[in-house]
């Protein structure tokens, strides 16, 4: 018979899953942008552009989200932000500065804070293209 202090053991290190009830709810979003601000606020260095990779991570990541993002804003109502003056060096910026002053939020809050804030262009857009439930 195993004994209390193993299973103990083995379930602190992670070695066997907890049971469904104890396990959190479905992932909606993925990736460094749902990380820790405190935590990965220490890793971003902006004068070293993407030849940091934990920058080029969350640049990679940012571009997606925002994609993603735009696709959703042209379905909703035809308009999009214009990611085209978004370089590396203003994303980096931008998510470090507010991750310094917001370390108990997630990254993905300051794109959101940009998306919100952007100016938002008219497209030619035929609202219900994208069927991504069929």
């Amino acid at each position: 018979m195993i004994g209390r202090t193993f299973v103990a053991l083995v379930l602190a290190a992670g070695l066997i899953a907890p049971s469904v009830e104890a396990r959190a709810e479905p992932l909606v979003a993925q990736g460094i942008g749902s990380s820790s601000c405190g935590k990965l606020v220490a890793d971003l260095k902006p004068t070293e552009g993407l030849q940091n990779p934990v920058n080029l991570m969350l640049y990679a990541w940012v571009q997606g989200y925002l994609s993603a993002a735009n696709v959703s804003l042209l379905e909703l109502d035809g308009k999009h932000v214009d990611l085209g003056a978004l370089d590396e060096a203003k994303v980096i910026a931008m998510v470090a500065t507010y991750c310094k002053a917001n370390p108990d939020h997630k990254p993905m809050a300051a794109v959101d804070d940009f998306i919100r804030k952007a100016a938002k262009l008219r497209a030619k857009w035929d609202v219900g293209t994208v069927n991504w439930n069929g």
